[in-house]
C-alpha cells in the first residue's frame, strides 16, 4: 500500500473543498498505469469526505441541508468552541470521514460529474489533513 498525506486549508468557515486534483495526481503516481483502489480518509472527528458534483450549486446545497439537519445552536451536549460545535461531531455520521474510489489504468473511475470533496463544518479548525492510500 502506498500512502500520502495532503494538507487542506478550509479557512475557518463551513466549506466543501474540492480535493479531486490531489486525489487524481496521487492515484496516477501510485498506480503507475495500473488498477487498484484509492482510499481517502480525513483523521478528524469533525470532517467528512463526499463524492458529489461541485460547482453547480450542489456544494452549497449540501451545506444548507447540513445546517437544517444540524443547526448551530445550543442543543448539543458536546459544548466547547464555537456555538453549536457539537453538531460538527455528529456530522461524520451523515458525511463519513472516508471514501474508496476505484482506479482503472491509473485514473480515478469517477462518474462524469463526481468530484471528491472535504466537508468541514468546524470553524474552529482551519487546517485539515487528508490521508490518501492506494492499494494496487
Amino acid at each position: 500500500m502506498k500512502t500520502h498525506m495532503i494538507e487542506v486549508r478550509t479557512g475557518g468557515r463551513e466549506t466543501v473543498t474540492d480535493i479531486t486534483g490531489e486525489c487524481a495526481d496521487f492515484a496516477s503516481r501510485a498506480a503507475e498505469g495500473g488498477d487498484g483502489l484509492l482510499h481517502v480518509f480525513v483523521p478528524h472527528a469533525t470532517a467528512g469526505i463526499a463524492l458529489l458534483e461541485l460547482g453547480s450549486g450542489s456544494d452549497r446545497d449540501l451545506l444548507t441541508v447540513l445546517a437544517e439537519l444540524l443547526p448551530a445552536d445550543d442543543r448539543w451536549l458536546h459544548q466547547h468552541g464555537s456555538r453549536g460545535h457539537g453538531r460538527t461531531h455528529v456530522m461524520p455520521t451523515l458525511v463519513p470521514p472516508y471514501a474508496t474510489i476505484p482506479v482503472v489504468g491509473g485514473r480515478l473511475a469517477l462518474g462524469t460529474w463526481q468530484s471528491v470533496a472535504l466537508v468541514d463544518l468546524n470553524t474552529d479548525n482551519p487546517q485539515r489533513r487528508v490521508r490518501l492510500s492506494f492499494l494496487g
